[in-house]
Formats: C-alpha cells, structure tokens, sequence
C-alpha cells in the first residue's frame, strides 16, 4: 500500500513524496517587470520538502494578467527572476512546476499595462469584484476573443512553457480551473460562441485541448500538468453536464501521456473517483474540504488509491515544513489569511518550522 511518505516517479522526475503544494497566489512579484525576487526565492525554498511545488498563477503574457503584483514568464527579466526561484528550491532538494494561468475575463483594465482590456470567450461580465491599486473595483464585460487571438493565446502559453524551463522548472502546469480563462471556454455561462470553440462540448473543450497540446509540444508531455476543478462556482463560472463535460476532456488528453492531472474537488467525491478511473497517469488530488483546510487525514486518500499524491494549499501557507508536520501528527501553524495577499515578509516567510528536541 502506498503512503504520502513514499518516493514517486513523476514521469521521470523523481519526488521525495506524495505531498503537494498547491499553487497559491501571493501578490509579492515585486522586482522588474512584475519579476520575483529573492523574497520569492526564500518563500518557496523553506518548502522545498515537498515532494512537488507548484507555484502561484504566473500570466504567459501581459495580457494574461488579472491581479496586481502577480509575476509573469515572458520577458527575460521574469525568467531572470525566477531562475533564482527555481535555484533556491534546487539547492534545498526540491522539485518545481510554474502554473501558468491566463485570467481572461476575470480582472480589471486599470490592472493592465497601456490600453489592454480584459478579453474572454464572450463579452460577458463576471459578477463580483477585483482589488486594483485604487482599491476594489466592479469587473468589466470583457473583450470576445477572435480566432486570431485566440491562436495567439496558444502560442503564448507554449512560449511561456519553454520560458519556464529556461528558467529552470521542472514542468509546468496549466490553470484550467477556477473560473480563469481556460476553465472559462469550457463553461457554459462564459463561453456562448457559436463557432468551433464554444456550443457542445467538443467546442467547449477544445481551447484546453489545444492549449495542453501547444504546450506538451513545446517542451514536452512528461513535463506536463493540467489542473481542473470540475463543477467549481468560483469567478461565476457555471458548467452543463459536468460529468460529461470532464470525461469529454480527459478523453481528449489522455493520449497525450501528461506528467499529470490536477483535479481541484468542487462537484463530489463520486466524479473524483470516476475521473480517478478514467485517467491514464498520475492523479493529484487537492480534496474538497472546505471550510478546513486539507489535513492529516486526507493523507488517507493516497493509501486507498484515490489519488496518487495529495495538495495542500493553506497548511503549506503556513507550515514550510509540512511533510514533517503531517509525518508527526502536527501541530500546524494557523495561517493568517489576513496577509496571504500581498504585503512583506510578515505572514509569508516569518512561519516558524517545527523545532526539534
């Protein structure tokens, strides 16, 4: 039986673990360019026990952005910046995947440099609000993406997949969750074309076939993640059919042979576990358990084969030792969500690591 303590082969890159950290938006890219710093460097490095780190939503392109302070991978000096990043992890022992996450529609204009404008499947306006640096702010109808655009998108993200690695990654994993750009093709409130990349579902899940492929091409499949979140409401994203929805999709991924899927549970453990069987390869699992955090006894859904490896976001905010905190038993450092956005080194990287007697 296997244990979130065992070693893994993540397609030829070798984990201490089975224990994730899941990508988390931190608001701290605050070197050139929207680039990280050695703040960032520190950060990820006190949790480099991971057996995988997957980092904040990082835009392929400036049109990707949707919130302030967020960093990039697509200009030299944001490779620069996080060759420190992905160095600091290195030389602790860990291993690194950049998320790169395109936030379409979800976002503000006055968060995007010169004349750019939130741009999504349809122009229609998320509900709710977006923090700029004038304080919040109503979202806006976003821009329709045309066909053009649309292939230039695909092309940023696989540009942005080989800036990563230039920078030292060991993968990268794309956002198809969470009501961003590539989960907002395949809902159904988002995404009302009528072309080939909207309607049924083979139209509404060809953005992020195409996007999975373009990037698996470019620097290739073994370095390769997908994460989605199935039925998630989050940035008023509203899905038909999910069950048919998702299965449609891994279909068409699976014959990629990706380093992994990363499924965000947000529709039941029942679809957790049909996607579990549908898919090929590696099965990450970040477990609905809100309103806690994902905790020790979570670990249990590795040893009943569930999923191969577990995420953790919020303990590893505030734990960097969690592997160590979870092989214990605890205690956890409670996070202080109060500066998990933005900020200094206060909340970030003051969490103390367990002390040994």
């Amino acid at each position: 039986m296997a244990t979130a303590f065992d070693a893994y082969d993540l397609s030829g890159t070798k984990l201490a673990n089975r224990i994730v950290m899941s990508p988390m938006t931190r608001n701290r890219a605050f070197g050139p360019g929207l680039s990280p710093t050695e703040l960032n460097a520190e950060y990820y490095a006190q949790r480099a026990s991971a057996g995988l780190i997957i980092t904040e939503g990082t835009q392929p392109s400036a049109a990707g952005q949707g919130y302030i302070n967020t960093p990039g991978l697509h200009s030299e000096e944001q490779i620069a910046g996080w060759r420190k990043v992905t160095d600091a992890v290195h030389d602790a022992g860990g291993v690194i995947f950049a998320q790169l996450m395109h936030s379409g529609r979800i976002g503000h204009p006055s968060v995007l440099p010169g004349d750019l404008h939130p741009a999504g499947p349809s122009p229609v306006a998320p509900a709710g609000q977006i923090v700029t640096q004038d304080g919040p702010q109503d979202m806006v109808a976003p821009k329709e993406l045309t066909e053009a655009e649309i292939a230039e998108i695909i092309a940023d993200f696989a540009s942005a997949a080989r800036n990563a690695i230039a920078a030292g990654f060991d993968g990268v994993e794309i956002h198809g969750a969470n009501g961003y750009l590539v989960h907002q093709f395949l809902s159904s409130n988002a995404n009302r074309r009528t072309d080939g990349w909207g309607g049924d579902i083979q139209g509404r899940i060809r953005f992020a076939v195409e996007v999975t492929t373009a990037v698996a091409d470019a620097i290739g499949a073994n370095r390769v993640g997908i994460r989605v979140s199935p039925g998630n409401v989050f940035n008023d994203i509203a899905e038909e059919h999910v069950e048919e929805l998702y299965t449609a999709l891994l279909d068409r991924l699976a014959p990629l042979r990706l380093a992994y899927l990363h499924v965000a549970e947000a529709a039941g453990r029942e679809l957790t576990r049909k996607l579990r069987a549908q898919w090929p390869g590696t099965y990450i699992l970040n477990p609905g358990t809100y309103p806690n955090p994902t905790g020790p006894d979570d670990l249990a859904l590795i040893e009943d084969g569930t999923a191969d490896l577990i995420s953790f976001g919020a303990l590893f905010l505030a734990n960097p030792d969690l592997p160590a905190r979870l092989a214990a038993g605890g205690p956890f450092n409670t996070p202080d969500m109060s500066k998990a956005y933005g900020g200094d080194h206060t909340g970030y990287i003051d969490y103390p690591a367990l002390v040994k007697d």
